[in-house]
């Protein structure tokens, strides 16, 4: 089974444990109908080579601790550690192969490479289960390789993540919200194109906000910018103008240096030179929430500020406050927006959908192919 187990660590750590928990209720299905499981997963980027660092050792323990059984994982990927692991393996039991991206062939682009590594992968299995929705994006072998060489099946929560982006694309209540932050506009710019044709509402907030205030002609300081996305980002506000798409921002939290606590609260159009944006600001804030207040349906991926230090986190938590509060039916869109909800303590069952795969889940939005959903499609027979 592949599973998405890329969670952030302190050390060894873990400071998220969501993706784990979003994990077990296939796994456990599969060991209580008696399957000998074999976990797939990677954490970090490690450089197609063994790295203590990105080990799943802590992701692990922590399967084991909510499966209430030992979880053993393997020294390595597909070598004798691997193997000898599997060969232990009794019905209903579970175990986790080292990450996968300790194998250069995991992400090449090489297809013949890829598939040697799916090889030795399904040599171990008779069938392969896709629960990773953080990575059915990538054309990975784990993930896209593998489920050609086995009977293939899609898990429960990769089915479920599915289901929910539906609902934001094919059977949609209106008005219809998006709220987008984060670092950069170049992140959402295929999500933003798609998404104007059919939003009421387009909030934007985070970094990516003073790359669209800059292509308003504001002074944005020295705040986040992306200079080479300007002109399409007019392209956007043009676009978003002639469909009648509100996009709104009125004021934000500035400072003369990254992390300082000292800051000032300034209008959009008055945005110092020598200064630059962390947070939208309470004005702002309290208009994001009236634009959420009658909203049907509302995506939101991205934070509104620097929500780490406690004085830039109102924005965000203000996003997710009225989230909570409303009626409509709110998916949160993984990455940073998910972390950002336990990190504030919002209650988790505030939300209709907190989704596992940010990037995955904007590329579905974006209307792009997902390889790991696809190559079942391609294999005819399979689920």
């Amino acid at each position: 089974m592949r599973a998405d187990l890329n969670v952030p660590l302190d050390g060894d750590k873990i400071t998220d444990d969501g993706r784990v928990r979003a994990s077990v209720p296939t796994i456990k299905a599969l060991a209580d109908a008696g399957a000998r499981v074999i976990v797939t997963a990677h954490l970090g980027r490690p450089k197609g080579a063994p790295d203590p660092k990105f080990s799943l050792a802590p992701a692990a323990a922590r399967l084991g601790e909510l499966l209430g059984a030992e979880v053993a994982l393997a020294n390595d990927l597909v070598g004798e550690s691997a193997k000898a692991v599997v060969e232990a393996l009794t019905d209903g039991g579970v175990v986790m192969l080292e990450n996968v991206r300790f194998d250069a062939r995991e992400t090449s682009k090489d297809d013949a490479e890829r598939a040697a590594l799916a090889d030795e992968l399904a040599a171990f299995a008779d069938a392969f289960v896709s629960d990773g929705f953080g990575v059915v994006h990538r054309k990975q072998a784990s993930v896209y390789d593998v489920a050609q060489k086995l009977p293939a099946y899609v898990g429960g929560l990769v089915d479920a993540e599915l289901g929910v982006l539906r609902k934001l694309t094919d059977d949609l209540e209106r008005p219809y919200v998006v709220v987008l932050g984060g670092a950069k506009v170049s992140d959402k710019l295929g999500v933003i194109a798609n998404l104007l044709s059919k939003v009421d509402k387009l909030l934007i907030g985070g970094g990516m906000a003073y790359t669209f205030l800059k292509a308003q002609g504001h002074e944005v300081g020295t705040s986040l910018l992306q200079e080479d996305q300007l002109d399409q980002v007019r392209g956007f506000l043009a676009e978003a103008e002639k469909r009648g798409v509100e996009l709104v921002l009125v004021d934000v939290l500035v400072t003369a240096e990254f992390g300082n606590v000292e800051h000032d609260v300034v209008g959009t159009d008055a945005i110092p030179a020598d200064k630059m944006g962390l947070d939208i600001g309470p004005k702002s804030r309290e208009l994001f929430a009236s634009k959420l207040a009658d909203a049907k349906t509302v995506f939101w991926n991205g934070p509104m500020g620097v929500f780490e230090i406690e004085t830039y986190a109102g924005g965000t938590r203000a996003v997710a406050e009225a989230l909570v509060k409303s009626d409509a039916f709110t998916v949160v869109g993984g990455g940073d927006s998910a972390a950002a909800v336990r990190a504030l303590g919002l209650p988790e069952d505030g939300f209709s959908h907190i989704s596992t795969g940010g990037g995955a889940s904007l590329e579905f939005l974006e209307g792009k192919e997902l390889p790991g959903i696809s190559v079942f499609a391609k294999n005819e027979g399979d689920r």
